[in-house]
């Protein structure tokens, strides 16, 4: 392993050089404030995001603990550094959400899930989140493709004066076991070419103490004790390269990214049971480009290309307490999973006149799944899927009016072996979106929009053994949404800066995929039974102020959600119809406060989840999971030494270390200490 990495640093480091191209750095992407609201007028759609000195100073691990600050989302947190971290937007399931990374989605055929904890903040420069998509039509396909789509945009190379290399070493430490070193370096190979290589490095056992309560149906006490979470260790390696650049009227770029990590998987606290066997060991890595070329002023092209390979292995093992260790017993399975992806997009975007545009888009990608199944006779199916999507999008701009829509078309084919039956989709799917400023001299924009999508069913859903179905339909989902934004003009009301934005939404979605029981709990099968309506509200108020050296910025979010269950099984309404589905809050919000003076600044910041059931069938007291929140802080001081930078930070975690849970026995940590020193050369 340790050669490997070595061999892997080495043509990380090498990679961009052997492309060719110029460029030259954008410095007009260097974000000093803090954006958490919806921009002007062209964004019809509502959008939010974080960005800059808030993002930089947010005491945040990862992209998931972000997330969490944006209205309308629910991250799925399995506990722990090891656990898996998914987000959900509006209640519409993980599946709906389109995750983008530097222009180009992450995907997972096999399980349609992405771990967002596998994404540092590090070198990110802003997260953002569409409701519906985004407000532009020079995108691909794939942009078109989800009912919710969250972007991470990495930093690029940013040169001040003569400067022709930037380098950025970071140390931090928790006062739980946890290390993490990393560096970014940044070089400009010429007026037009840049490049940055980063990699970071993530050590941790993952002990935390937590409290373990639980009651009877007749309200008594059935456990109440304290504890120490285990197997929630990793041991974590990232690396990124990027080069950057332009040529005559087209910008490029290229990137390589490699992720490792073993980590304990950790399991749910049932029956008094406090470890678990379970292993999980990753490597991911992807390649992608991207070209964007001006032919004249009404015709513009756009390119994007990718290859990912991603390998999971995967170990579920009986453990039992002897004397106080941990003894494992014999393996209940032992998996190794191998995905190839290939996608390619094009972009046209034509100008018909100043305030008419037409764009047509098309995706080819190509993902295959290979298996090693210890243990399991049944033969697997070694899926492969084709994906083409063709977009042809409209944008009329006319006063006050915008108008956005477009047509997207999917065409699925597959190919399996064994025990399957291929389903081949072909589907059509319109989204229209509308804007409105009434007020000329006033920054009040009202819109609307209507989108209907669907998902296709995951490999997992398809052919997982004693689980899929080859018979399953897509799910199919309708949104609606309206709204508007106002940002009060500047100097009234005490503060510099106000906005203030609010949403009202409807989902409906039809043939949802649920898992079903057979003849025996063991066996399961995916079945298209399900629908869910829902229906909330959103609100994101940003507000700033100066005074003299000092700068606030505060953003506060509300959501109001409500999801419900209306399947039935053999025409018959389930016990569970019209419950709100699990783990969906009526109430929820956050808020973050930012106070900078001078070379101090200081950060607070908190969330707030209400009551929910949990994923036991029906809402019923048993069923109840209690509203929890968190409180964190943090401080941070900057010096100068020289031509040096150095950065300072103390935050802290969960401030009242409140005992909680995302999801029902999963205990998440109390409260912990972060430290980060970092120096700039």
């Amino acid at each position: 392993m340790y050669h490997f990495r070595k061999t892997l640093l080495a043509f990380v480091l090498l990679f961009p050089f052997l492309l060719h191209s110029q460029v030259v750095t954008d410095s007009s992407r260097v974000l000093k404030e803090v954006v958490l609201n919806t921009k002007p007028y062209q964004e019809v759609i509502p959008v939010q995001s974080l960005s800059g000195v808030l993002l930089e100073n947010l005491a945040s691990h990862n992209v998931a603990d972000a997330l969490r600050y944006f209205a309308g989302t629910q991250i799925k947190d399995y506990g722990g550094f090891g656990g898996l971290k998914t987000v959900d937007v509006r209640n519409m399931g993980t599946h709906h959400v389109g995750v983008f990374y530097d222009g180009i989605q992450l995907g997972n055929a096999q399980n349609g899930v992405t771990d967002l904890g596998k994404y540092s903040l590090d070198d990110m420069e802003s997260l953002t989140m569409y409701n519906g998509q985004k407000s532009e039509i020079f995108q691909s396909a794939k942009d078109f493709a989800s009912a919710s789509a969250i972007y991470m945009k990495t930093k690029r190379p940013v040169f001040v004066g003569n400067k022709k290399s930037n380098l950025l070493v970071r140390y931090k430490t928790m006062s739980i076991n946890y290390h993490d070193p990393s560096f970014r370096w940044e070089q400009k190979l010429s007026d037009k070419v840049s490049i940055s290589v980063s990699s970071e490095y993530i050590k941790s056992n993952g002990q935390y103490k937590f409290r373990y309560k639980r009651k009877n149906q007749d309200g008594s006490v059935a456990y109440d004790t304290t504890a120490t979470r285990w197997n929630s260790d990793i041991e974590a390696l990232r690396f990124e390269s990027g080069l950057y650049g332009k040529l005559n009227n087209a910008s490029w770029d290229a990137k390589v990214y490699y992720y490792d990590s073993k980590r304990g998987a950790p399991g749910a606290i049932v029956e008094n049971k406090f470890s678990d066997g379970f292993r999980q060991y990753d490597k991911n890595f992807f390649t992608q480009a991207y070209l964007s070329k001006d032919v004249s002023e009404k015709y513009k092209f756009q390119l994007k290309a990718k290859y990912a390979y991603d390998y999971t292995h995967y170990i579920a093992r009986d453990t039992t307490k002897v004397l106080g260790e941990t003894v494992t017993e014999g393996a209940q399975s032992d998996d190794s999973y191998f995905q190839h992806e290939a996608y390619f997009s094009a972009v046209n975007m034509y100008s018909i006149s100043s305030i008419w545009d037409v764009s047509l888009s098309t995706d080819f990608q190509y993902n295959r799944l290979n298996a090693t199944r210890r243990g399991i006779k049944t033969q697997f199916s070694f899926p492969q899927r084709y994906t083409a999507l063709v977009s042809l999008a409209t944008s009329y701009r006319y006063e006050g009016f915008k108008v956005l829509g477009n047509v997207l078309v999917t065409r699925v084919i597959e190919e399996v072996e064994y025990n399957a039956k291929a389903p081949n989709k072909t589907e059509m799917t319109p989204a229209l979106f509308l804007g409105y400023t009434p007020f000329k001299k006033y920054d009040f924009n009202l819109r609307a929009f209507a989108k209907r999508i669907f998902r296709m069913p995951t490999f997992n859903d398809l052919y997982y053994t004693m689980v899929g179905s080859s018979t399953l339909q897509p799910e199919y989902m309708n949104q609606y949404d309206i709204g508007f934004t106002y940002n009060i003009p500047t100097g009234k009301y005490f503060f510099d800066k106000l906005s203030i934005q609010a949403d009202v939404y409807y989902t409906n979605t039809k043939d949802k995929i649920v898992a079903a029981p057979t003849g025996n709990l063991f066996r399961w099968m995916m079945t298209n039974m399900g629908q869910v309506k829902g229906k909330g509200i959103e609100t994101v108020l940003n507000f700033g102020k100066n005074i003299n050296q000092l700068n606030l910025t505060a953003n506060l979010t509300y959501t109001y959600s409500q999801s419900q269950d209306y399947t039935k099984f053999a025409g018959l309404e389930l016990s569970s119809y019209g419950d709100q589905i699990p783990y969906t809050p009526w109430h929820s919000g956050s808020g973050i406060l930012n106070a900078g003076y001078e070379s101090w600044n200081f950060n607070y910041s908190f969330i707030y989840v209400g009551k929910r059931y949990n994923g036991n069938v029906n809402n019923i007291k048993v069923n109840e999971v209690q509203p929890w929140y968190t409180h964190d802080l943090a401080l941070q001081k900057s010096f100068t030494f020289k031509n040096y930078k150095l950065n300072g930070t103390v935050e802290v975690n969960n401030a009242f270390n409140q005992q909680y849970e995302v999801i029902y026995n999963y205990p998440m940590p109390g409260r912990t200490f972060k430290f980060i020193i970092s120096i700039a050369l």
